[in-house]
């Protein structure tokens, strides 16, 4: 039998009436015979019975093929782990490492010194401390899997209400499939660099894709388990690549510019290390709903922040390493000339035949980054609505990978465009939600807490007029002072000959002082 605490024992929901379960009652360990409670969700079918009954009758055949068939319900405290154990813990810690020690964070400590022009040392203190404070926030927001039970952007309900919380899951849709753009990309550049005569960039996407699909259709149970191993390859091959390609980094170039636009490049580096981090936020909780409403928040915490600024630090110093070289080694400008990828292939080059073995490895660890977010893509897509939550999360899993796929075979030429523009505009809007979430939390909800039984029920949530506001606030002070290449905001101008992206924080900043006095002002007039 397996044991009661392993995770990925939990997927799949039960065919049970949910009315023949017994009442929840928190903090107590279920005791029925079976080692899991069964899964209920009772959810809600807006689209007529006929149709209903299809759905239904589909999702009961997912679960027939061990198929996670739960959305965005709840994961009430007798359905999860009993206990949990150093393993469960652990998993928390190696998730990390297995989503984010994949390539496309290599390409992305490249731009530090291929796009910004920065040494050696300033990018990969800028990657290393700016990835450090985006999993910072990302750490907390995973603390709430497993004290709420609900996916991360229902639990951003109950600061921006059941409206204007759509906005936030739009944007995150957004996100979610930019990222798998991003790894197709990155992905089919390197299969065709170990190939480039067999096979080309689009079957490269088109192969990670699949693979991604196929382990995020299945759910939380695989996910977990693909996850708990993927980081073991990727490991041995990233340190296999630092050794081979260190000799021919550039440690004494010096960053290129008079001092404010060195200063304005650092920043706008760090302020892209940033986004990749704090992006996990909105998805983090998703991965630890079934964990017991007990776990320790400071070892969730801990092990995941761990888990990210570990795997960030070598991806990142590995790409930041690789592009130092360009200047100086003419095969290293040529590959990344091809392409981000191209580059990190030519990296194991002196290992020959074996190098391009470790360069499919590397590929295939694109995978596990980007399981994660078309998870949780096809999760966020319930959120917009109930007509949307009545399709099953493996159909929009569908539609999130068909999408980003596309998006990839159209834009694959063109991914260091993709990632200074999208990953820096993407950061923003998250920074000025972690604000809002952040103050709800420690100024509205320090004494109340959180009442996790009204998730769903718009009339008793915030009606959420403060925090679109704040939102709408904080916008503005990103766009003033956000750096693109694109656009650079009259404040971002200031700094240097390219500016100096200061969105995150500004952003941030000015949710920060206008949501207090906005939500005293709901909360008195409105009463939630």
């Amino acid at each position: 039998m397996a044991p009661e605490d392993e995770i990925t024992t939990l997927a799949v929901r039960s065919k049970e009436d949910p009315t023949t379960l017994a009442p929840e009652t928190p903090g107590l360990a279920n005791k029925d015979d079976g080692i899991y409670a069964a899964e209920t969700t009772n959810r809600r079918n807006p689209i007529g019975s006929r149709l209903g009954s299809v759905i239904r009758e589909f999702e009961n055949q997912l679960i027939d093929y061990n198929l996670e068939a739960r959305g965005i319900e709840r994961v009430s405290v007798s359905e999860r782990m009993k206990r949990n154990s150093w393993l469960s813990y652990l998993q928390a810690f190696l998730l990390w490492i297995s989503i984010n020690l994949a390539p496309n964070n290599i390409t992305l400590g490249m731009l530090g010194p291929a796009v910004y022009g920065l040494s050696f040392r300033d990018s990969a203190l800028c990657a290393v401390f700016g990835a450090l404070v985006g999993s910072v926030v990302s750490s907390w927001m995973a603390t709430w899997g497993p004290v709420s039970g609900i996916r991360t952007l229902a639990f951003g309900r109950y600061s921006m209400g059941w409206w204007p919380s759509k906005i936030i899951v739009l944007l995150n849709l957004v996100q979610m499939i930019g990222y798998g753009l991003i790894d197709c990309v990155v992905g089919g550049q390197i299969l065709s660099a170990v190939s480039p005569n067999g096979m080309s960039v689009a079957v490269g996407i088109v192969i990670i894709a699949i693979i991604s699909w196929v382990v995020a259709t299945f759910g939380i149970q695989v996910f977990h388990y693909y996850e708990r191993f993927a980081f073991i390859p990727q490991v041995i091959v990233v340190c296999i690549l630092f050794g081979v390609s260190s000799v021919k980094f550039d440690l004494s170039t010096v960053s290129e510019g008079d001092a404010r636009t060195v200063a304005g490049n650092r920043l706008s580096f760090f302020s892209i290390c940033v986004s990749a981090a704090i992006t996990y936020a909105p998805l983090a909780a998703d991965f630890f709903v079934y964990y017991p409403e007990n776990t320790s928040r400071a070892k969730i915490f801990g092990l995941s922040l761990a888990g990210l600024l570990v795997s960030f630090t070598m991806a990142l110093v590995c790409g930041v390493g690789l592009a130092s070289g360009i200047p100086t080694h003419p095969e290293y400008s040529a590959a990344y000339n091809e392409g981000q990828g191209a580059l990190i292939v030519e990296g194991f080059g002196p290992l020959h035949g074996f190098g391009k073995f470790c360069s499919v490895v590397c590929a295939l660890g694109l995978i596990a980054n980007t399981v994660a977010p078309t998870y949780s893509a096809g999760i966020d897509f319930q959120i917009l609505g109930r007509y949307a939550e009545a399709v099953p999360r493996v159909i929009w899993n569908t539609i999130a990978v068909i999408i980003y796929t596309v998006c990839a075979l159209v834009g694959r030429s063109h991914l260091s465009e993709i990632f200074t523009n999208f990953l820096a505009l993407m950061g923003y809007w998250v920074a000025i939600w972690t604000a809002i979430t952040l103050e709800e939390c420690f100024i509205f909800r320090a004494r109340t807490g959180y009442n996790w039984a009204i998730w769903r029920d718009p009339s008793k949530l915030p009606i959420g007029i403060a925090g679109f506001i704040a939102f709408v606030v904080g916008w503005v002070g990103a766009v003033l002072c956000m750096a693109q290449v694109w656009y650079i905001g009259p404040i971002a101008k200031l700094v240097g000959a390219y500016g100096a992206d200061m969105g995150n924080y500004i952003g941030f900043s000015w949710a920060a002082l206008v949501y207090p006095p906005l939500r005293y002002l709901e909360l008195h007039f409105v009463g939630r």
